[in-house]
C-alpha cells in the first residue's frame, strides 16, 4: 500500500469510514480487551508508556497490538523503527498491521504522508481511527492498546463513547499544571462509564547515572496524591 493511498492529508475522510451512528458501539471481532492509554495533557510520555505497557503484556505471554490513534503526532513508527514500513493488503481488502517486537502495530504514520499536516476536524479524525480499527486484520488479540490523542476534546471523548473499552490508563507528570488536566481526564472516563485502571506518574525524577542521586524536576508525589484524592490506583 502506498502511503497516502487510504488517508487524505487534505481533510477528506477515507472512503470506507462513514461515521457510525451516535449511539453505536464499535466492536472489533477477535480482540478480547481494548485499553486506552490517555493523557489529558500532551507531552507527558503517553506514547512511550503505551509501547512499554504493550511489551510488558507481551512478556506475560499475551497477544498484544497497539493502535496509534494520535493522528496529529503519530510516534509509534519512530519508536519501533518502522518508519519505512508500508502495510500490505490482506483478505477482503483489509490492511495487514505492521509486526515488530512481537506486537501488531497500526498508525496513521504508516498510511499517510509523514510531511503533510493533518488539518482535520473531530469527525474526520474519528473516521480515520474507526477505519484503523475495523479495516485492519488484527486477528486474535488478548489486548489492544490504543494510544489516544491527548486532551479531553472531541476525539478522546468520542473514542471513549464509541469503542467498547475495558479500561483506561492515565499518564501524568508530577507538576500541578499537568495534574489539573488529569482530574478532567478521570471525569471524562467516569462519565462515559469506562473504568480507570490507574494513574501512572511519568518523568517523576532525573537520576544522575554517576552519583545515582535523584532530582525531582517537576515536584514530588503529585500524581500519587491525585490518585488518592480521586480514589484511583497509582
Amino acid at each position: 500500500m502506498t502511503k497516502g493511498e487510504n488517508i487524505s492529508s487534505e481533510g477528506k475522510p477515507p472512503p470506507k469510514a462513514a461515521p457510525a451512528a451516535r449511539n453505536e458501539t464499535l466492536q472489533v471481532p477477535g480482540i478480547k480487551n481494548i485499553i486506552a492509554v490517555a493523557s489529558a495533557k500532551g507531552g507527558v510520555g503517553k506514547s512511550t508508556l503505551s509501547l512499554n505497557l504493550a511489551i510488558a503484556l507481551r512478556n506475560e505471554g499475551l497477544k498484544v497490538g497497539i493502535l496509534d490513534a494520535d493522528v496529529y503526532g503519530p510516534s509509534l513508527p519512530t519508536m519501533t523503527n518502522t518508519v519505512k514500513a508500508s502495510p500490505a493488503r490482506g483478505e477482503k481488502d483489509k490492511i495487514r498491521p505492521i509486526e515488530a517486537f512481537g506486537l501488531k502495530l497500526m498508525s496513521i504514520g504508516y498510511i499517510s504522508d509523514v510531511d503533510a499536516p493533518m488539518i482535520w476536524r473531530g469527525p474526520i479524525v474519528m473516521s480515520a481511527i474507526s477505519q484503523m480499527l475495523k479495516d485492519v486484520e488484527w486477528g486474535e488479540l488478548d489486548i489492544l492498546i490504543i494510544d489516544t490523542p491527548p486532551g479531553t476534546g472531541d476525539a478522546p471523548l468520542t473514542l471513549s463513547q464509541r469503542i467498547s473499552l475495558s479500561g483506561a490508563v492515565i499518564v501524568s507528570t508530577p507538576q500541578e499544571v499537568a495534574l489539573a488536566d488529569v482530574r478532567r481526564g478521570v471525569a471524562m472516563f467516569r462519565k462515559t462509564e469506562v473504568p480507570v485502571l490507574g494513574i501512572v506518574e511519568n518523568m517523576a525524577y532525573f537520576e544522575d547515572p554517576v552519583s545515582q542521586n535523584r532530582t525531582y524536576l517537576f515536584g514530588e508525589g503529585g500524581a500519587r496524591r491525585m490518585a488518592e484524592e480521586l480514589s484511583v490506583p497509582f
